[in-house]
């Protein structure tokens, strides 16, 4: 099923990367919400994010406002002139948002998980013209992403994008939640068209984090950034440590390189053309590797040997990941790489012993 996407078409924002939606992670009172809009807007950032109902890992936090804080983003309308967005996970948040005049809705990470709950919010946006993205579901599962984005569609939502937050991981290690990078880019290899947000506070979990983040998303073409920014980062009544003031936020984007994204010269072809010959010549190399498979192949059925040598599997890791390396690549890449090359060899071989 193809997406029927249309512009977003966000009134009075430019097209022009990045398109950055800041603001405090949740809307906690009048004063604050207006307080960190007001410094937002003079650093002429044009769309604020607030979380009204706040989903939490354990009852007993603090779930968000709700509906009482919802006057709050129209004042910032009336008063700033900032399109206002915030997550809606129930068919109500979406009437309510809608009777408030909220600019553009985002799905979280754990909706998106749900199936029976993004189907819900579909149907509650039979009918309406409103800007949706959906962030990644907890989980690197790119199907389930789509297929969120889908049912979103399919209720006739064509101004659609998704946020990138990263992934859920029990080894946390530096971020909180995994870039995985490569999810979100092979979502743009296969929906060309659908903007990317990056949400590096997600991701990283930590201020010192964002800066290098948004980075990242720029550099892999990104068409804009979601991050939290409160007035008060510190006293912050959720994600504290993860937000940054509207004047570090400031110096982030001051700072930030915005590079081109369809530029090609005739270098730049050429070089693609070598790209392209290297690419053939390990195909042909990896053709010849699988021959010298399935000889071993004929060779373990005559002499009745299983397929797998688990002694001889570690050798190739171990041996390849150091040559890998000695040639400026990484051990996990080299990893993965001669993995799938002997799960191919395996299959090839077990085929043989079939027969």
């Amino acid at each position: 099923m193809e997406l029927n996407l249309s512009p977003l078409n966000l009134p009075g924002i430019e097209d022009k990367r990045p398109i950055v939606i800041a603001g405090p992670c949740s809307a906690e009172t009048e004063e604050q919400v207006m307080n960190t809009a007001t410094q937002l807007a003079k650093k002429g950032i044009k769309i604020l994010r607030a979380g009204i109902w706040k989903p939490r890992t354990k009852p007993g936090g603090f779930e968000g406002v709700g509906e009482v804080g919802l006057p709050w983003l129209s004042r910032v309308q009336k008063e700033l002139g900032m399109l206002v967005s915030t997550e809606v996970a129930t068919p109500r948040h979406v009437e309510a948002c809608m009777e408030a005049g909220v600019d553009i809705l985002w799905v979280g990470a754990r909706t998106v998980a749900n199936p029976f709950a993004m189907q819900e919010l579909a149907d509650a946006m039979k009918g309406l013209d409103v800007p949706v993205l959906v962030k990644n579901p907890v989980n690197p599962d790119l199907e389930l992403w789509i297929g969120g984005l889908q049912r979103i569609n399919g209720a006739g939502i064509t101004r659609l994008g998704v946020i990138h937050r990263g992934f859920s991981s029990y080894d946390k290690r530096l971020y909180r939640n995994l870039p995985m990078w490569h999810i979100p880019i092979e979502l743009r290899r296969r929906i060309p068209n659908l903007p990317i947000f990056g949400d590096p506070s997600h991701i990283g979990g930590a201020r010192e984090l964002i800066a290098p983040l948004c980075q990242q998303a720029l550099d892999l073409g990104f068409e804009g950034l979601l991050v939290e920014s409160h007035c008060n980062p510190d006293c912050a009544w959720s994600d504290a440590k993860q937000q940054v003031t509207p004047d570090v936020l400031d110096f982030i984007l001051d700072k930030l390189t915005v590079r081109n994204t369809s530029i090609t010269t005739e270098s730049l072809e050429a070089l693609r053309r070598q790209i392209d010959e290297c690419d053939s010549a390990l195909i042909e190399l990896l053709s010849k590797r699988m021959r010298v498979c399935r000889e071993i192949g004929h060779y373990k059925r005559e002499h009745n040997m299983t397929v797998v040598q688990t002694g001889r599997y570690t050798e190739i890791l171990d041996k390849r990941g150091a040559q890998g390396v000695l040639c400026g690549m990484g051990t996990d890449f080299m990893k993965t790489i001669f993995e799938a090359i002997h799960e191919e060899s395996v299959r090839q071989q077990i085929d043989i012993l079939n027969k």
